[in-house]
């Protein structure tokens, strides 16, 4: 398993992350019971809406590996065909931080999955940077989970990943994205309702008349990266640099850097409470804006994360 954090490797992360002074445990005596208790640790913080935020895929190196192709792209990222290492993620944070992205919101496939391992060393980078990551519920978007399934991974996200300092809270509340399929419906709504007795901030994504649906999450999302831009008003506005899977012979989006400059600015003057990044490194189907050999810049973090640099 990725990076198990020991007690003592947790408390090193806290005290780096600057939340807490400390923690110590101690058996008393019945003699020293009026002694003033320890001091309660302070909440974990949370970041103020609006959020700007990338989706982000911890699947490498498997993922270069698919239906007879390696690597499953058509460019090259500058950092090579990586996996998902420490050393990857400390430099993908950073260019992240450089892009003005103060959250990534990481592909999980449930428990014990190859997702899952690497959630804990992503929270643990993100403690020490002060970058923070909320999950992306995928299992969804394959069919329709139970509301007892939804509740075990909840209730499993809840107690490895949510309490970390590297987890991105809203309004004090764990931060959990959901892609969902084309047949969903508000039945779908209704299931995260039910399931989320653990206190999450929902984020679903959007299927025709989802705003009519009696039962609401706390905000709706739309991953759509062949469109250049998408607005769901009052809930995220999302943009896309190009779209173009590594199976296809030619982009349904095609790369155009003035064309991303103007969805930058337009999804910044829509005020969302979510602005998101479609994506940050789906390789397979082109719409990545890490660096790479066909769009590098001087600074070295690339044409598409310079763009989003000059609206900081």
């Amino acid at each position: 398993m990725w990076w198990q954090l020991t007690a003592g490797a947790l408390a090193v992360v806290i005290a780096a992350a600057g939340l807490y002074a400390g923690i110590v445990w101690m058996h008393l005596p019945r003699s020293a019971a009026v002694a003033p208790p320890p001091a309660p640790s302070p909440a974990l913080t949370s970041l103020a809406l609006p959020i700007r935020a990338a989706f982000y895929y911890p699947w490498f190196p498997e993922a270069w590996h698919q239906q007879g192709m390696d690597p499953f792209t058509h460019y090259r990222p500058t950092l090579g065909y990586y996996g998902t290492t420490v050393t990857t993620v400390r430099q993908q944070v950073r260019a992240m931080q450089y892009a003005g992205i103060r959250a990534g919101i990481a592909s999980w496939w449930g428990q014990s999955s190859a997702t899952d391992s690497r959630t804990a060393m992503l929270l643990q980078i993100g403690a020490l940077t002060g970058f923070r990551w909320a999950l992306y519920y995928e299992l969804e978007g394959q069919g329709d989970p139970s509301v007892s399934t939804l509740a075990s991974d909840l209730a499993y996200i809840g107690a490895r990943y949510a309490s970390q300092p590297g987890y991105l809270r809203v309004l004090g509340r764990p931060v959990l994205f959901v892609y969902a399929d084309g047949k969903d419906s508000c039945g779908m709504a209704q299931r995260w309702k039910q399931a989320n007795t653990f206190g999450f901030y929902v984020v679903l994504k959007v299927f025709t008349g989802y705003r009519t649906c009696v039962n609401q999450p706390d905000a709706w999302h739309q991953y759509a990266p062949a469109q250049a831009e998408d607005s769901q008003a009052g809930f995220s506005f999302a943009i896309s640099p190009g779209f173009w899977k590594a199976t296809e012979s030619a982009p349904r989006l095609a790369r155009d850097p003035s064309r991303w400059a103007t969805s930058i600015s337009d999804m910044v003057a829509s005020r969302a409470p979510w602005q998101l990044v479609t994506t940050f490194n789906e390789w397979g189907e082109g719409t990545a804006v890490e660096d790479a050999t066909q769009w590098q810049s001087a600074t070295a973090f690339g044409i598409y994360l310079d763009a989003l640099h000059r609206t900081i």
